[in-house]
């Protein structure tokens, strides 16, 4: 079968990108797991903050923000960024660092917004555009929207070979399907290296890390107006789930090769341990555990475009943990540089080019 271009991997990044491409050019995406979405994107802690990765994330995070909304994916949850008297220092920096940005923050009493905190805890900032993310349902939208545009999903495609000869890319699957493409999008998270590897091209070091949630019961309940919690020093952070719920992580980044990550039961304990430092609460039940991978390239911005020495490769990746809430720029991004279009207002493309990393 031949396409214009070939997308690996079918979580949000290539299923946004296939989606926005729409009927422009006759696109494959290619996904390994059973079904899209299994590793980072089906695990995601589900919420959309514009400090979230600071400030080479937030222009896409803001920029994604209008189409989020519009399409019903978001609901008002606000982010409380707290600190402890020698964290004064860092919430000063963070403060600094988005003061010239459109985010909003603002200094509260940080205990007049979760009961039950411990008096250490007595700094406070309210990021009040904050929300959570239904990543089930935009996923499943960005698929659909991409299937009525042509494109043709094909999973437990892992890719086996890909070689780029007479301007095109021959593609084998381990499974012994071929195809052929103009254009190879490499769209696959942790695995974006091994897939450059398998396609002939230099790796740029894009390095996976563990990231562990836990999901919990207290005693009182996690009350249902609570905001996202975060520590300034980025040891833990919260947020309330249905059912008096809570997710609670230690914001763990363990370096990994890409594979279906589990949860260790240290770091289960660690969050456990630093969740028992901030309130007073009870831990009635650890209802569930899981991980999930995050991916950065070496300076931890995310990297779009082609590649600076194989023509007809494009890099997709190194979205960190930021993924889900810069799906709509980062694919505006890639749309724009493979097929024509706007590039996103407020986005300096050239910020995340895949030639930075030319050698």
């Amino acid at each position: 079968m031949n396409y214009d271009i070939a997308i690996v991997g079918a979580g949000i990044a290539g299923a946004s990108l296939a989606a926005v491409i729409g009927d422009r050019a006759r696109v494959l995406l290619l996904e390994a797991e059973d079904q899209p979405g299994y590793h980072a994107t089906g695990r995601s802690a589900a919420f959309w903050s514009e400090t979230y990765g600071g400030p080479a994330i937030q222009p896409l995070t803001t920029a994604s923000g209008a189409a989020l909304r519009r399409g019903g994916y978001l609901e008002a949850l606000g982010s409380l960024h707290i600190g402890r008297d020698e964290d004064e220092r860092a919430i000063d920096a963070f403060l600094a660092e988005f003061a010239n940005t459109p985010v909003v923050l603002e200094r509260v009493d940080p205990a007049a917004l979760v009961p039950g905190l411990r008096p250490a805890w007595r700094h406070g900032v309210m990021e009040a555009s904050c929300a959570y993310i239904d990543v089930g349902k935009l996923h499943a939208d960005r698929l659909a929207a991409a299937r009525r545009g042509g494109a043709v999903v094909e999973t437990r495609a892992e890719l086996a070979s890909a070689e780029h000869a007479g301007g095109r890319w021959r593609i084998a699957t381990r499974d012994g399907r071929s195809f052929t493409a103009a254009v190879l999008v490499d769209a696959a998270g942790a695995w974006a290296d091994a897939v450059a590897q398998v396609a002939g091209v230099r790796p740029i070091g894009i390095q996976a890390y563990r990231r562990t949630m836990v999901q919990l019961r207290t005693d009182p309940p996690a009350p249902a107006e609570l905001p996202h919690v975060a520590d300034i020093a980025g040891r833990f952070y919260f947020k309330p789930e249905a059912g008096g719920r809570l997710w609670l992580s230690p914001h763990d980044e363990t370096p990994v090769d890409p594979h279906d990550v589990a949860p260790e039961e240290i770091d289960v304990a660690t969050a456990i341990d630093r969740f028992e430092g901030v309130v007073d609460w009870q831990v009635a039940k650890i209802e569930r555990t899981w991980a999930g991978l995050r991916s950065f390239a070496p300076d931890r911005a995310p990297v779009y475009g082609f590649d600076a020495e194989v023509p007809g490769f494009f890099w997709f990746a190194g979205q960190g943990g930021f993924g889900i809430q810069t799906a709509p720029a980062a694919a505006q991004i890639g749309a724009a540089l493979l097929v024509g279009g706007d590039m996103p207002a407020g986005v300096d493309p050239e910020r995340y080019a895949a030639t930075r990393f030319a050698h």
